[in-house]
């Protein structure tokens, strides 16, 4: 099998399965991917398109073929060479439904199920109502209303002997030491004796006493008789009838949950979500016997070497990470098969923040890449005008920092509440352990805590046993200091306590027992809700609120900061060489916001600030006539307008004329699931739990209005022809950011369908189906440059470069994987246009050259190709002179003085590889 040179990642679910990928193999092989890299495979909720909701980590998902297509495509892959690696969920399981017999099984008998230590349970609730209970808030509305309105039945399955509720899609299972109030309200003569065995599991063997009266009470329920008592005894339960009410609350009142109204997950959950989503339950991986339940069946498939390497999914979600990582390190380490198979963790890196490196694994799944490109492609000079731009017309805060603060405030308080007073909770406990601080309040550690959450500038610290680790140290400081500067002097006391208490104070120096264990659980729900609190707050509120330049607002990216220089993504590129060689570099993900050529265009707008300004104020003007009112004010909000308008500057297709009706509406289409999801996640004049409907209605009549009605036909010309004048500026961007991401140190990784134009918006859009056909296609056509620019809105162009790269990578693999990188020096005019560096080892070399910010050299040609007398006297210094051969544009040969001129150099192909000896 190949070494790992590329990957490429695939969505699997019911509509592109295991057996739909086999074909394409060959495909994949032609053009250069080394490994593919799948989606979670493991058995997920029915219809799941994603698989991040397993219900049955033991199996291969059956939507997907099961276990025998996950052979026949490994089977397929192993013959060209191939490899796979694997997306798996360590954080959380789908509960809810009726699909996940774990959960069903905590539901059924509470702290006494074998699963009850799987879920992140907090059994012992500071709320009375709670306490051994799990709250279970998947009804439509309020209990009450909905247990009248007879909405939450109680049926008797036959084929199992067991009861449950049910509500809609959602099954709550009756505990067995109920069965005996139900089977004497049968009045049935053979049912009298079982409810006496029924009534005896009560005790603490009961789990394991259960399953000889349940396969007896379906043996007697087989009798018509029988059933027929069972029948009318439900009848009794009817809980549209007064009577019918009040047993079946008293009966449910006594099992080991509590329904509740999906409303009530915010404030009263007493279980560990993923993020905000009641129907993602938190797992408890760090504990011995969950570890190995989960991964069980990830560990034989490694042991018979059908898996090549792991993609950890969400690793800030854990309680400890580090241990975890090395855990898993340690178990692929012993099954190796004479191989190394790389973990790759998915990780959020703030600003200055570096992937710990004692968690022995191979780097994160590539977000911060994502963020350097585009740092580098984005002219700070437009910083300052576009930031007024938008603060003037939009009323929002101009800093993006302000609109994160007020996010977390909001998500702090809000969705995730229940989440963080049990943080509260937990430092409240710390406090009453010591004579010195517990006089301290809980509404003042509350008032502290929510500063501290408020200003913090990472996902998460590290904790261990020595505390803090002076790696995370920094973003500590940072959120105390943001903390002091918003929290009443008088409280400042309680910052130092803080300080102390989560990892200032190493939870070795504590006395074993008590005092240490309630501790490290305060340091471990403090971090749990800081990650998730930054996410909510950042992806999926600031992101969109805050749109000065929607290019920086993306899954992983610093979006305070506007741009970087060259000597930046040099350093970065150096240190992940050093640190992290293997490490995934990523310009498009499953989760992005937008595409990466949708980005790669918009970030020309950084360039043409005073001509963006200019339309976006001809733009509003012509709009007004579609604005409607929805009661509290014109519609879409100002902010709202210019999101959508940027929106349509990025996404336009390329091939989209603003008179194609059939186009038009299809576009539309993609855009109304963008706008929905936009204005919910903004959370300022909708969300996801109270949706607006009249701003919501009043935002898509606007939308279809400019796309498809002639009262937007002016309006609609203009951003056409805008989006066009900005399209080859685009695509060059497009096309630096594509060789870049395949030639610096680290390990290129294709998302699905993006070796074409990728102009695609946040989920579902990025995970529309994709056309392979073409694709197959267009690889077995002419490649030559001209052929390429001529026609390069097909998206060939992009395909070629990949591919023709992605050949010289498995020619000269050392070169790319074990190979220095050498920044090169740029002088002449427009030296500042371009970025430079070489790949070197044992007498190879490659030599990239990538222009930048380079929108103003392109004039008028309508092509991504910079003219060659537009470079003047730019050239290139070289540290040797070898003999190079361009990967497009034939020889390039360095005159003696070592120069490489770039007039020469990128004649006839926008972007440069050389390679040689």
């Amino acid at each position: 099998m190949s070494e790992l040179r590329a990957t490429l990642r695939l969505q699997f679910h019911r509509d592109f399965t295991l057996d739909d990928a086999i074909p394409l193999v060959d495909y994949f092989a032609g053009l250069g991917i080394s490994h593919l890299y799948a989606s979670p495979l493991l058995t997920a909720r029915p219809g799941s398109l994603h698989g991040y909701d397993v219900i049955d980590p033991t199996r291969i998902n059956p939507e997907l073929g099961g276990e025998p297509a996950l052979r026949r495509l490994v089977e397929a892959l192993r013959s060209h060479g191939m490899g796979l690696i694997l997306d798996i969920v360590s954080n959380h399981m789908a509960v809810g439904g009726a699909g996940n017999p774990w959960w069903l099984d905590v539901l059924e008998w509470g702290r006494r199920s074998p699963y009850a230590g799987f879920f992140d349970i907090q059994w012992n609730s500071p709320d009375p109502l709670l306490e051994g209970q799990l709250l279970v808030p998947f009804l439509r509305s309020d209990y009450g209303e909905v247990l009248q309105a007879g909405e939450i039945p109680l049926q008797f399955d036959v084929q199992t002997g067991s009861f449950h509720a049910s509500h809609y899609e959602h099954r709550f299972p009756i505990s067995p030491p109920s069965y005996g109030e139900l089977l004497r309200a049968t009045g049935h003569p053979a049912l009298q004796d079982l409810a006496l065995q029924f009534d005896a599991l009560a005790g603490e063997e009961g789990y394991l006493q259960a399953a000889a009266p349940k396969a007896r009470l379906a043996q007697l329920a087989s009798q018509p008789e029988v059933r027929a008592a069972i029948e009318a005894m439900l009848g009794a339960y009817d809980s549209r009838r007064p009577e019918g009410l009040e047993r079946l609350h008293a009966l449910l009142e006594h099992q080991f949950y509590r329904l509740a109204s999906w409303r009530t997950a915010a404030d009263d959950i007493n279980w560990r979500r993923f993020f905000d989503i009641n129907e993602l339950g938190g797992l408890r991986v760090e504990r011995p016997r969950v570890f190995e339940a989960t991964h069980a069946k990830i560990f034989e498939l490694l042991e018979e070497g059908l898996i090549d390497g792991l993609r950890i999914d969400h690793i800030d979600g854990l309680a400890d990470p580090r241990g975890y990582c090395r855990r898993l390190r340690r178990r692929l380490d012993r099954l190796d098969h004479g191989q190394h198979r790389p973990i790759y963790v998915e990780k959020i890196l703030g600003q200055g923040e570096e992937l710990h490196g004692d968690w022995q694994v191979d780097g994160t799944t590539g977000y911060e890449f994502m963020n350097q490109l585009s740092l580098l492609q984005h002219d700070p000079d437009g910083e300052a005008p576009l930031r007024a731009l938008w603060h003037s017309l939009s009323g929002r805060p101009a800093e993006f920092l302000e609109e994160v603060r007020q996010a977390r405030q909001l998500v702090l308080t809000g969705t995730l509440a229940g989440d963080f007073e049990s943080a509260a909770q937990a430092l409240l406990q710390v406090a009453r352990g010591n004579l010195m601080t517990r006089d301290l309040t809980f509404g003042q550690i509350r008032r502290a805590l929510l500063e501290l959450i408020s200003h913090f500038p990472v996902y998460r610290t590290y904790i261990g046993a020595c505390g803090r680790p002076a790696q995370d140290e920094p973003f500590f400081r940072q959120a105390l200091e943001g903390a002091r500067s918003t929290l009443n002097e008088a409280e400042w006391p309680l910052l130092a306590h803080l300080d102390r208490w989560l990892g200032g104070e190493p939870l070795r120096s504590l006395p074993p027992g008590v005092v240490r264990k309630v501790r490290r659980h305060a340091c471990v729900r403090f971090q749990q809700v800081t990650a998730p609190a930054a996410a909510k707050a950042v992806e999926d509120t600031a992101f969109y609120r805050s749109g000065m330049l929607l290019s920086r607002n993306d899954v992983g990216f610093d979006s305070q900061r506007f741009s970087a220089a060259p000597e930046d993504f040099h350093a970065a590129c150096l240190r992940r060489r050093q640190r992290f060689p293997d490490n995934l570099l990523a310009s498009a993900t499953h989760d992005h916001k937008r595409g990466e050529d949708t980005r790669a265009r918009l970030a020309v707008l950084s360039e043409r600030a005073g001509w963006y300004a200019e339309r976006v104020q001809r733009w509003l003007l012509l709009a007004q006539p579609l604005r409607r009112s929805h009661g509290d004010g014109p519609a879409p909000a100002p902010a709202d307008e210019l999101m959508l308008y940027q929106t349509l500057l990025g996404s336009w297709p390329l091939d989209l004329a603003p008179d194609d009706d059939e186009g038009l509406r299809a576009y539309a289409g993609r855009l109304r699931q963008w706008q929905e999801k936009a204005l919910r996640e903004a959370k300022l004049y909708s969300s996801w739990s109270a949706p607006n409907a009249p701003y919501e209605e009043a935002c898509r009549s606007f939308l279809d209005d400019l796309l498809e009605k002639p009262a937007g036909a002016r309006l609609r010309e203009e951003i056409a022809a805008s989006a066009a004048s900005i399209a080859p500026a685009g695509a060059l961007n497009s096309l630096a950011q594509t060789l870049l991401r395949m030639t610096v140190p680290g390990v290129p990784d294709l998302y699905q369908g993006t070796e074409f134009w990728d102009f695609s918006l946040v989920d579902p859009d990025n995970r529309r189906p994709v056309d392979f056909t073409a694709r197959r296609q267009a690889l077995a056509q002419d490649t030559e440059p001209a052929g390429l620019l001529e026609d390069w809105r097909d998206g060939r162009i992009k395909q070629a470069l990949i591919a023709r790269t992605l050949a010289l990578r498995a020619r000269y693999p050392a070169l790319f994987s074990a190979g220095d990188y050498l920044p090169l020096e740029v002088a002449g005019e427009h030296s500042a246009r371009l970025l430079a560096f070489a790949r070197h080892h044992a007498g190879q070399w490659a030599v990239v050259l990538v222009p930048r910010l380079a929108s103003g050299l392109l004039g008028e040609g309508g092509q991504p190709l910079i003219e060659a007398a537009q470079w003047t006297d730019t050239r290139v210094l070289l540290p040797a002179t070898p003999e190079l051969r361009g990967l497009f544009s034939g020889d390039a040969v360095p005159d003696r003085k070592g120069e490489l001129f770039v007039r020469e150099a990128l004649a006839t192909f926008p972007v440069g590889l050389f390679h040689g000896a």
